[in-house]
C-alpha cells in the first residue's frame, strides 16, 4: 500500500536565512529616509507593496521603540534621531567627530566658511559632522547633518572614491543607487587627478557660485576614513579673510591635523 504524498515545507538553503519582520522594518526605515516630508501608513504600504494591516503593526512597534515619530497634524511618519544616534555611537563617527570638532571650528573661524565631514555609507556619502560659519562676514553655505551625498558628482564623493583601495572600488561602485560594474573612463580620470594632487577642488555640482574643496582624513592604518570639505562661497565686496587658494591651504592643514589626532602618520 503506497503512502500518501506529503507537501514538504521549503527551507532556506544553507547559509541563507530570512527574517521577514526585520526585513520589513529595514524597508520602512529606508523608505522613510528617502521621503523627507514623511509618509502616511497607507502610503508606506502602497510603496512597499504590502497590506496596510501588516505595515500598521510594524509602524506601531517601531514608534513605541523610538525609531519613528508621527506628525499629529497630518498623520505622516518620519525617522527619529535615534537612528543617527546609534550610527554615531556604534561606528567610528563618534571618535572622528570628537577629534574633528575643535579643528573644524578653528577652520571656520579663520576662513569665514562652513565645513563638513563626510564618510562613506553603503553607496553614498553621509554628513556626520558640520560646522557653520560663525563669522560676522557672512553665513556661509552649510550642509545639513545627516545629509546624503552623491559619490559620483560631489567633491567629498570624489575624495572618498579616489582613496578607496583598488580591490574595493568595484564593490563600492556596485553598491551605488545606480550600480556600475566598473568605473567609466571619465571617472577614472577624475579619481586619478584627485589622487595625484591629494585633494579635490571643483565647482559645486548643485549650487551656483560655490567652489567645493575636499581633503581626505586618514585613520590609524592610513586608510581614508572621511572627507573634510569646505563649500567656499565667495562675496562680491571681497570682504572675506581668505581667498579660495588660502582656504584650500588652511583646509589641508586642518585635514592633516585631524588625521594625526586619529593616529595617522605621514
Amino acid at each position: 500500500m503506497s503512502r500518501p504524498k506529503t507537501n514538504k515545507v521549503a527551507r532556506p538553503s544553507k547559509g541563507h536565512y530570512t527574517a521577514p519582520a526585520l526585513e520589513k522594518g529595514i524597508q520602512i526605515l529606508e523608505l522613510l529616509a528617502a521621503s523627507a516630508p514623511g509618509l502616511t501608513i497607507s502610503e508606506i504600504a502602497s510603496k512597499l507593496g504590502r497590506s496596510v494591516h501588516e505595515v500598521f503593526r510594524m509602524i506601531i512597534v517601531m514608534q513605541r521603540q523610538g525609531w519613528l515619530h508621527k506628525d499629529a497634524e497630518n498623520d505622516r511618519y518620519g525617522i527619529t534621531y535615534r537612528v543617527l544616534e546609534l550610527a554615531h555611537h556604534g561606528t567610528q563617527a563618534e571618535n572622528l567627530s570628537i577629534v574633528a570638532g575643535p579643528v573644524m571650528r578653528e577652520l571656520s573661524a579663520a576662513t569665514s566658511q562652513s565645513c563638513h565631514l563626510v564618510v562613506r555609507s553603503a553607496g553614498h556619502g553621509l554628513v556626520v559632522q558640520r560646522q557653520e560659519s560663525i563669522s560676522a562676514f557672512q553665513g556661509g553655505f552649510a550642509m545639513r547633518l545627516g545629509a546624503i551625498v552623491d559619490l559620483l558628482t560631489s567633491c567629498s564623493g570624489h575624495v572618498l572614491l579616489a582613496f578607496t583601495p583598488p580591490e574595493e572600488l568595484n564593490e563600492v561602485l556596485m553598491s551605488l543607487p545606480n550600480p556600475m560594474k566598473k568605473p567609466t573612463p571619465r571617472l577614472i580620470s577624475i579619481l586619478e587627478k584627485v589622487r595625484e594632487r591629494g585633494y579635490e577642488m571643483k565647482p559645486s555640482a548643485r549650487t551656483a557660485g560655490i567652489t567645493d574643496i575636499g581633503y581626505p582624513i586618514r585613520g590609524l592604518d592610513k586608510r581614508v576614513v572621511a572627507a573634510l570639505t569646505i563649500p567656499y562661497l565667495g562675496v562680491l565686496d571681497h570682504s572675506l579673510p581668505t581667498t579660495v587658494e588660502q582656504t584650500r591651504s588652511l583646509l589641508s592643514r586642518a585635514a592633516r591635523k585631524v588625521s594625526e589626532a586619529l593616529g595617522s602618520t605621514s
